[in-house]
């Protein structure tokens, strides 16, 4: 698809928004495999919930849409996850993993934060005001996980990593 228009942006950014939610349905069971804190894979588990109701909220925008949602791959997704399947696989105590997994999912929610707030944009800008009221909600979610990952790693985790 050539992009030429705002339009046509808009809808590369929901595929590419698409593709990354659903390699991180994917990559989440393997991140609370590998955590340890009992916290931390109970934030893994609940981000897996709501990542599935994201790419429902994205499937509802695209049946407004003359477009599929498929046919893209988000190398930057892509990206982030193998970064962080690399630390699973690496030699690294359980605390500094569980800290490690923080910091990768961390790098994931800011990555998809820019990608909601860049489509919500679009969509107000285009007039698509329901798609706009959608995507603030998955940018809410995505907020409030990365808050929720800050204070567990703030309160326990790191120091347990401080102290192997």
């Amino acid at each position: 698809m050539k992009l030429d228009s705002l339009m046509k942006l808009y809808v590369h950014e929901l595929k590419d928004l698409f593709s990354a939610e659903n390699q991180l349905v994917d990559a989440l069971p393997k991140m609370v495999k590998a955590a340890n804190d009992e916290d931390l894979k109970t934030a893994f588990k609940e981000h897996l919930t709501e990542t599935e109701k994201q790419i429902q909220r994205l499937e509802k925008i695209f049946a407004q849409l003359e477009f599929e949602p498929g046919g893209h791959k988000c190398a930057g997704m892509e990206g982030l996850i193998t970064e962080g399947e690399h630390l699973m696989k690496s030699e690294i105590s359980p605390n500094v993993l569980d800290a490690a997994l923080i910091a990768a999912a961390q790098r994931v929610e800011h990555y998809e934060m820019a990608g909601y707030g860049t489509a919500r944009t679009y969509a107000e800008k285009l007039g698509r005001h329901e798609d706009a009221d959608l995507l603030q909600e998955t940018l809410n979610e995505e907020g409030h996980a990365d808050q929720l990952l800050s204070r567990l790693a703030e309160r326990r985790i790191n120091f347990l990593a401080m102290n192997k």
